[in-house]
């Protein structure tokens, strides 16, 4: 069963639009199990198909940190009907890749992160039309003030796409907020979501927010989008745009699930 679990997932993109993409193009498994179950172990609780242990590509045990996310992951499992879909299980790709590569390279990960902020999303403005400016100040000037108050770091805007340095003690303080205690399965699981979170919304501070219980996962979305929005609104919406949009919403939700039940 590990062979034919990692023929499924090895190699498997963890863009989600890619990973459909691929899905359309290789022949899915036939589901190959009966019953999902969980056990706890050293590692956590882990995933059982009949009764034995799953492996992740790197043959690590595929468990999650809590008994809530496992349930949510063996839900995945279930969920697959006559085949065995990697592009729609979303958590299951962000496990593996928290389970193989974050733990590993936890300092890296955050660097990532970091790197991220340094030209965050919401650091960048429109200087027209007004209507637009007006929604990227409501949507993301909150974000500024979170950081003010939650770290004590106060960033520079910018208008337009010309590059603004910000401020190192700034970059610092929020960089060193970010959880990645190599020891801690929570906080690992934690950096891996809120690593998939930034690469998804471009915001290391939007992610940030969701993890100090700042904004909602319906608020983040929003406010990672609000220029993709306004555009639709203006020029019409692009259906193939809204198509990707939704294959991310589904990871987001996926990584946002693993913030909430941690």
């Amino acid at each position: 069963m590990r062979d034919i679990f990692e023929d499924i997932f090895e190699g498997e993109p963890t863009d989600p639009v890619a990973a459909v993409r691929r899905s359309a193009r290789v022949a899915l498994r036939a589901r190959f199990y009966k019953e999902v179950s969980l056990a706890q172990g050293e590692g956590g609780f882990g995933l059982l198909l009949d009764g034995r242990p799953v492996k992740t590509p790197a043959r690590r045990a595929l468990a999650a940190p809590c008994q809530a996310l496992a349930e949510v992951l063996a839900a995945e499992w279930r969920a697959q009907v006559d085949h065995v879909d990697p592009a729609r299980m979303p958590l299951t790709r962000l496990a593996n890749t928290i389970v193989d590569g974050v733990a590993d390279a936890a300092e890296p990960v955050a660097a990532e992160i970091a790197n991220y902020l340094a030209c965050d999303l919401v650091f960048y403005r429109a200087s027209e039309p007004e209507g637009l400016v007006t929604r990227q100040a409501q949507a993301w000037n909150p974000l500024l003030a979170f950081a003010r108050e939650e770290f004590g770091a106060r960033f520079m805007l910018a208008e337009g796409l010309m590059f603004v340095a910000q401020p190192p003690a700034a970059l610092a303080a929020v960089h060193a907020a970010i959880p990645r205690e190599p020891s801690n399965a929570t906080d690992i699981w934690r950096l891996g979501a809120l690593h998939s979170i930034t690469t998804l919304t471009g915001s290391a501070l939007i992610a940030l927010a969701l993890l100090h219980g700042r904004l909602s996962p319906a608020a983040a979305w929003a406010a990672a989008h609000v220029d993709e929005d306004w555009n639709m609104e203006f020029w019409g919406r692009d259906t193939l745009a809204l198509e990707r949009q939704a294959l991310r919403f589904h990871a987001f939700e996926a990584a946002c699930a693993v913030l909430r039940l941690l």
